[in-house]
């Protein structure tokens, strides 16, 4: 098979080179987005009068033929050709003749395949946009459901203070509220055509790079022809956010495994997303959490990939960089597949009635709100935090704890405790307090849930719904 760059060479390209420097397996998936770009370019050739009319409408019919048969997957792939573009491109010689080979005037497969790279990624991140809002939603409707449910909040995986459940599930809200925020903003760095840049130095045809941006929706050009082929930014930066996405996940995902155990017992998963065990039927194992908590692993490489194969790469182009593909198609993939999945395991998992002897497991729970209690009548912080610990020390030799210790002990420790002490070391009474903007208080968590609600656009049904 010729090479459309063979004219310079006197020997045909050794099989396992071939091989080795071929991308069409995976970089197929870009047809459609060379397709457009390809449409686009043409048609500005055109308008330019780099081509003729009739011929840029010879190409185009050409290259929607092709796509068609993309879309019934009749085309058919030759691995000789290398890659994506030119499979399509010896296809359109194939059916309109020697005039196919017009539509490369003016372009490069550099600027070809940045060009793909940034359509391509424009769209996928619209999609876990998409992703992103809808799991959101879930998790802002779970929340509203569980606006009176007390959880033990941690700290070093010790339980720490009573909290709403509502707000433990805003928490990762406000994770994924950043993560839109990440890649709305990436979509800047990608929106931006390329197209024009040739191999490295821009061309000597006179194209009307603005005019193609318009017909490809790019409100930006690149503006440096070099650094236009090379960059990679926009890439690392969109498998950067998705590794944060996935560290979120991630981090969601652990607690969904400690919540679904027998030891906690909070929740009971779907068994739609849960497997059993070959040897123990009793298990039901929550697969789908440990996958995604998994699964991030396989993003932070694909994001050490790309960083590794940029860091030592001279301007402009070169042969490492079609290296970039995989890690980024592999990136989209994990991470659509896993807020899909995760969407749905907690769409489906159904939370459980906490008993409070359960929720305060260790019966110190509120032990703060007794050391802010004796702050409230005056006795500095750090000596009422003394006392508390006094307390505590008292209630663990004496095998009690702050739900049955009396009045007459509390006294022996500090004369400073009255009876409405125990008012204020309550689970529902430590939740209510923290009436704090940003806090776990009942009044403070829908004041959260509203300004979630207007701020990603979601419409809360009315109550009794």
């Amino acid at each position: 098979m010729k090479k459309p760059w063979s004219g310079r060479f006197k020997q045909s390209t050794d099989k396992l080179m071939e091989q080795f420097s071929a991308s069409i397996s995976f970089d197929r998936r870009l047809y459609a987005y060379d397709i457009q770009g390809s449409i686009a370019h043409c048609q500005m050739l055109a308008k330019c009068s780099i081509i003729s009319q009739a011929d840029s409408k010879k190409i185009i019919r050409g290259l929607k033929r092709i796509l068609k048969e993309f879309e019934l997957e009749q085309f058919k792939f030759d691995d000789r050709l290398e890659d994506i573009h030119m499979n399509i491109e010896s296809r359109l010689t194939q059916l309109i003749g020697p005039v196919g080979g017009k539509l490369h005037t003016a372009r490069s497969r550099n600027d070809q395949v940045c060009l793909d790279i940034r359509l391509y990624l424009r769209n996928e991140v619209e999609e876990v946009l998409q992703q992103i809002n809808a799991f959101t939603k879930t998790l802002l409707i779970l929340a509203r459901k569980h606006t009176d449910t007390i959880v033990p909040g941690f700290t070093h995986m010790q339980q720490a203070q009573p909290v709403l459940l509502a707000h433990h599930l805003l928490a990762y809200v406000e994770m994924l509220v950043r993560d839109r925020e990440r890649f709305q903003d990436v979509l800047k760095r990608i929106n931006i055509m390329p197209l024009g840049s040739a191999a490295l130095a821009g061309t000597a045809f006179p194209i009307d790079r603005k005019y193609t941006a318009k017909l490809l929706n790019f409100p930006e050009l690149t503006h440096n022809s070099i650094d236009a082929v090379s960059d990679r930014d926009f890439a690392i930066e969109f498998c950067s956010n998705s590794a944060i996405l996935m560290m979120h996940l991630s981090r969601f995902c652990e607690e969904i495994v400690l919540w679904s155990s027998s030891e906690f017992d909070w929740l009971e998963l779907s068994d739609s997303y849960t497997t059993g065990s070959s040897i123990m039927p009793q298990k039901k194992n929550p697969d789908a959490a440990e996958l995604i908590r998994g699964k991030s692993g396989r993003v932070y490489g694909n994001l050490l990939t790309l960083l590794t194969l940029m860091k030592s790469l001279p301007l402009a182009y070169n042969k490492d960089l079609q290296e970039d593909k995989e890690p980024i198609f592999d990136t989209v993939d994990t991470v659509k597949m896993s807020l899909t999945i995760f969407n749905g395991m907690i769409k489906s998992a159904r939370f459980k009635k906490i008993p409070l002897h359960r929720v305060d497991i260790s019966g110190f729970l509120t032990a703060t709100d007794i050391a802010d209690y004796l702050a409230k009548k005056g006795i500095p912080f750090r000596l009422a935090h003394e006392i508390t610990g006094q307390t505590v020390a008292y209630c663990l030799e004496a095998k009690k704890t702050l739900h049955n210790i009396t009045l007459k002990e509390l006294k022996n420790i500090s004369s400073n405790f009255s009876k409405d002490v125990f008012d204020h070391i309550t689970l529902d009474n430590s939740v209510q307090s923290k009436n704090v903007y940003g806090g776990t208080a009942k009044k403070q968590v829908l004041v959260q849930i509203a300004r979630l609600n207007k701020k990603l656009k979601i419409k809360p049904k009315p109550s009794g719904k």
